[in-house]
């Protein structure tokens, strides 16, 4: 065995390369310590806990590097994975009557449901196609998952919680009555006992209701009406009115300290030094604050209700939030794997990386974390630290873990304001202000797409509208490649119509027996329209026309039958069908549907112009002669 093979299996083990260890080890360290606060401000912003946020973390980040793409990546939760999965989250709590706990196993379903769609977008190849999103749909998209944890978290930065004020709770008694006397309706009905004759079972069952059950009826419906930004907006007067100035102090701290030590230096994260210190003056200073909710000490434990408890009728409906909550963290995942090769020279493998994120996201739920993706400012934290491998982003994993069996009881410690003055900053981070500063420079559909996407995610739901989003520009760029098709494309006899080079030799004497129609570009669905108009734009006059395909290189199956109804047309009326050129694709296409030979006959198919020109000398006839004087233009 040669020195340089042994050297090479000692530097690898399984796989892993080991000769970058010493980079990989500060890499992963750095970026597990940027990750722990947002992990457990994620984990409250989603509505399941700091705990969530932090298991997230460790098994995304371990496992998305184990098995993904993309050797420098970080993954974690991230603020537009947090932001959608809390919609979901307030969602299946709301059908659970807010109780948290019985809505869990459907909501980590979900989740799971998400990180399994995402491997199967790996398998069949879909991550080489994610970079073909447009612009404006994920500006539109990043600006609104700012606004939406900027207004979100203004509740808890002072110190307001719509469930715990019992005067605004008690408003909802009546609703919650009313709720709750549904359900027993509705239960009935389902037992068949909602009969006249067992109609005082009803009644039984309603004066056994508690105030107790009443009251958790009111908070929950009080959660919900002041959830969201509309519904933050809408309560923000009375929050207002009732400021807990400590947690107001303590958030506002955590925001100056993460700007200001900035400016001092980047070689420790602000984020953490705010942390650190702010929790640190508010835990030892003995003061009144609200901690987080407890972070369990030990292991994580496998949530196995998920599987047990498992409901088809449940989470249905949160079918399409988990495939787009696969493709969100699939374009997320993927952007910060560019931001990754630009800055390392590598390359990333897409679909290996989807794979990644998806067992990660996967094994995260079944443990009880939220999803999430490649995080771009952990990334650049691992590889400007000196990260150059996958071990890095599992280090990082391995950290939090450590952390956790560690120092779980005193993160419980740490105040929600923190947090929330945390996420506020991300809020603002993660606004495309790139996108908002061009707005007056770019054309007005890609603008009206970015702020329809910005105002529908915001206000209304976060799927719908990146569909919308969607549906918009793919119908805006197939109207501007249409038009493009049809500006290039212009039907016209021979000598009105610019000619093309080959054709400056064409007979002046048949001019009037002759049309020529130039495609440019592809015909599809977008540009049938101006085409169709061919028949008709032919005088009597002409006896055969010349379709010439030499740069038309593909045709959909809308182009391909109006081609067939246009030539049908022309031969009913009597004209000679000529092709020159015609591609590999558009042959293909036409000969599915018999178009060729039936229509227009192999020898009526040629390669160029020239054998055109020979076959029209020899097989069209000067019907009606060319007056004196009358020269061609080409």
């Amino acid at each position: 065995m040669s020195v340089k093979t042994e050297n090479k299996e000692k530097e690898s083990f399984f796989g892993f390369d080991f000769k970058h260890f010493r980079g990989d080890f500060f890499g992963g360290i750095t970026a597990g310590i940027v990750a722990l606060p947002l992990a457990l401000a994620f984990g409250v912003s989603s509505g399941l806990g700091p705990s969530a946020g932090l298991y997230g973390a460790i098994f995304i980040s371990f496992f998305a590097a184990l098995f993904g793409g993309t050797n420098t990546q970080i993954s974690g939760p991230t603020a537009p994975m947090t932001a959608f999965s809390m919609l979901i989250v307030a969602g299946i709590i709301a059908s659970f009557e807010g109780d948290v706990s019985q809505a869990l196993p459907a909501i980590l379903a979900v989740f799971l449901l998400s990180g399994l769609i995402q491997i199967g977008l790996g398998v069949i190849g879909v991550g080489k196609y994610i970079k073909y999103m447009p612009y404006p749909v994920v500006s539109g998209f990043m600006t609104a998952i700012g606004v939406i944890i900027l207004v979100t978290q203004i509740l808890p930065s002072i110190g307001y919680y719509p469930k715990e004020d019992m005067e605004y709770v008690n408003q909802f008694k009546p609703q919650a009555e009313e709720v709750i006397l549904q359900n027993i309706l509705h239960e009935e009905a389902e037992e068949g006992l909602l009969v006249l004759e067992d109609f005082k079972e009803t009644i039984n069952r309603a004066g056994t209701i508690t105030d107790a059950e009443i009251l958790k009826e009111s908070k929950s419906l009080a959660g919900s009406a002041a959830s969201g930004v509309l519904g933050t907006l809408k309560i923000l007067p009375r929050a207002f009115q009732n400021i807990n100035w400590l947690e107001l102090i303590l958030a506002l701290a955590t925001i100056f300290i993460i700007y200001g030590f900035k400016r001092i230096t980047t070689a420790v994260p602000s984020t953490l030094v705010a942390l650190l210190v702010v929790s640190g003056v508010a835990y030892f200073a003995g003061l009144g604050y609200r901690p987080i909710e407890a972070i369990p000490s030990g292991l994580p434990i496998p949530e196995w209700r998920i599987f047990s408890e498992f409901s088809i009728t449940t989470i249905a409906p949160y079918i399409f939030a988990a495939i787009t909550l696969a493709l969100l963290g699939a374009i997320d995942s993927l952007l910060t794997s560019i931001v990754a090769d630009n800055m390392t020279k590598t390359q990333h493998k897409p679909n290996k990386e989807l794979i990644g994120q998806g067992i990660g996201n996967s094994i995260a739920a079944i443990f009880g974390g939220i999803p999430g993706a490649g995080a771009t400012i952990r990334t650049v934290v691992n590889i400007n630290a000196g990260g150059k491998t996958r071990l890095s982003g599992m280090i990082a994993g391995i950290l939090l873990m450590v952390i956790l069996l560690a120092l779980g009881p005193v993160a419980s410690q740490i105040p929600a304001a923190v947090l929330a003055g945390i996420l506020v900053t991300v809020g603002i981070g993660v606004m495309d202000y790139k996108g908002l500063k061009a707005i007056p420079h770019m054309p007005w559909p890609e603008v009206a797409i970015m702020l329809i996407v910005l105002v529908l995610s915001s206000v209304w739901n976060l799927v719908y509208a990146v569909g919308i989003g969607l549906v918009i520009a793919s119908l805006m760029f197939m109207k501007k490649i249409g038009d493009l098709t049809t500006q290039r494309s212009d039907v016209k006899p021979l000598l009105e119509e610019k000619g093309w080079e080959d054709e400056k030799d064409f007979p002046k004497n048949l001019k009037e027996e002759v049309f020529i129609k130039h495609i440019k570009g592809p015909l599809f669905f977008g540009s049938t329209n101006d085409f169709q108009k061919l028949a008709l734009q032919i005088p009597s006059t002409a006896s055969a026309v010349i379709i010439r395909l030499d740069r038309m290189p593909y045709m959909d199956q809308s182009g391909l039958y109006v081609m067939e109804d246009i030539l049908i047309d022309l031969i009913n009326k009597g004209k000679k069908i000529l092709f020159v050129g015609i591609m590999e694709q558009p042959r293909y296409m036409m000969e599915r549907i018999d178009i060729i030979p039936d229509l227009v006959k192999e020898e009526l198919i040629f390669d160029d112009f020239a054998s055109c020109i020979e076959w029209v000398k020899d097989n069209v006839e000067d019907v009606y002669p060319a007056k004196e004087n009358e020269s061609v233009t080409t």
